[in-house]
């Protein structure tokens, strides 16, 4: 069904809402400055207004909901027949330029995250079987020697932007790995999946060439298959087309990268800038792993996420949602919900229950998140081992934050450390 059809047969039904929404009256720009400086005030400010859903808006003023609430974003996580993943069903679309900044986001694509019912379980089923077979202990210690590799190339000079010289490429190598990849062809897959991200000029084109790597790929998987993701994919009951396969192939890789990397950006500015953490960096393994799960409470990579769309008229969390209207996963509001976390301020040691990987049929599909951790752990492990007095090079305050709604990581982490 194309978009303009599908969203011919929701107008029929009566879907599309009336102009000048009443409840987006007092909605809350989610873009610009403010939001970029402090988030974490702007959501409690937020929650003091309108409680845990918020009428929003988003760049253009395009009125959407805010779901900040914990048990509010789990009931909608966990209802996907009532809140739905087909951005066809949205009834703003009149609303939306081509050229809107977001429509990477929303515009419906054929790929394992617009899928819904028998047809998601399918596909995220040939994704999850081919992840549980990647063996953990193998990761590690190719990650470890992904980090001595990028970490060699800097060592010597005495200053590195961290995010760009590692933060942001030890995922992208780490994945290129299991999905069999020859060494040959990671630095141009590294530069491509960086530029498709990075959404500027080049950005298409970047996004085209990725797609015949993959391509390319699955061919070579075909004929010679190996102990990798792509040929156990190809192999699985479920049944992938070329097409299928090359869309999950392309969202695994944006998906295990960009998070995982301001996972890892996140989790080094907090251990150089926070004084529990600072005391035990020459050798402290275990704070390593209490500051990334700090980070996916406090400071979590995916701070919200477009996102579900209604199928029918209702009701959530004291708010009229009509049919078609967007939700957005308030995932870092919903982590700090007053609700189910008394005391912010108590920590968040042994306490895995935030929402960073979501919930539900669409959330991070297992295991995935234990990958993630695995590569993130290794990356901050091997700097900090390597480079034990690095220090950060300009003042905490001074570090700029991505200007994105959706991620909170760094734009660059600037350190210091004696040249080894």
């Amino acid at each position: 069904m194309t978009q303009q059809s599908f969203d011919a047969s929701q107008s029929s039904s009566g879907a599309t809402p009336p102009p000048g929404c009443p409840a987006h009256a007092n909605a809350m720009p989610l873009y610009g400055p403010r939001y970029q400086e402090n988030p974490a005030e702007l959501y409690r400010e937020m929650r003091r207004q309108h409680g845990p859903v918020v009428p929003v808006l988003l760049e253009g003023n395009v009125p959407a909901w805010l779901v900040i609430g914990y048990r509010e974003l789990h009931y909608m996580l966990g209802n996907p027949q009532l809140f739905a993943r087909d951005s066809r069903r949205w009834n703003a679309w009149d609303q939306i330029p081509p050229d809107w900044p977001l429509m990477a986001f929303v515009g419906y694509q054929p790929s394992v995250l617009f899928t819904e019912g028998a047809e998601h379980q399918r596909r995220a089923e040939a994704i999850s079987d081919a992840l549980a077979a990647v063996d953990q202990f193998e990761l590690k210690a190719r990650c470890e020697r992904i980090a001595d590799s990028l970490i060699d190339a800097f060592a010597g000079r005495g200053e590195v932007d961290l995010m760009r010289e590692y933060a942001h490429r030890m995922p992208l190598v780490a994945v290129a790995g299991l999905f069999g990849m020859p060494g040959s062809e990671t630095p141009a897959l590294v530069r491509d999946v960086s530029a498709a991200l990075d959404g500027g000029e080049g950005a298409a084109e970047a996004h085209q060439r990725f797609a015949a790597t993959m391509g390319r790929l699955l061919e070579s998987k075909r004929a010679h298959p190996g102990p990798d993701v792509p040929s156990r994919m190809l192999a699985h009951p479920a049944g992938l087309s070329d097409d299928e396969l090359i869309q999950d192939l392309l969202l695994l890789m944006v998906a295990g990268q960009d998070p995982t990397a301001n996972w890892i950006g996140n989790t080094l500015r907090l251990m150089l800038t926070d004084d529990r953490f600072s005391v035990n960096l020459s050798g402290g393994r275990r704070s390593v792993g209490q500051a990334l799960n700090e980070v996916l409470w406090e400071d979590t990579p995916g701070q919200n996420s477009i996102g579900r769309w209604a199928a029918q008229g209702t009701e959530l969390g004291g708010q009229h949602i009509r049919a078609g209207d967007a939700l957005i996963l308030g995932l870092a509001g919903a982590n700090a919900d007053p609700e189910v976390r008394t005391d912010l301020f108590s920590g968040s040691a042994g306490n895995h229950a935030h929402m960073a990987f979501g919930h539900g049929p669409h959330g991070c599909p297992h295991p995935a998140p234990e990958l993630a951790e695995v590569i993130a752990q290794a990356a901050v492990e091997v700097l900090l081992d390597r480079l034990p007095d690095v220090t950060l090079a300009v003042a905490a305050d001074d570090l700029v934050w991505r200007p994105s709604f959706q991620i909170r990581g760094l734009s660059t982490l600037p350190v210091t450390f004696s040249p080894s």
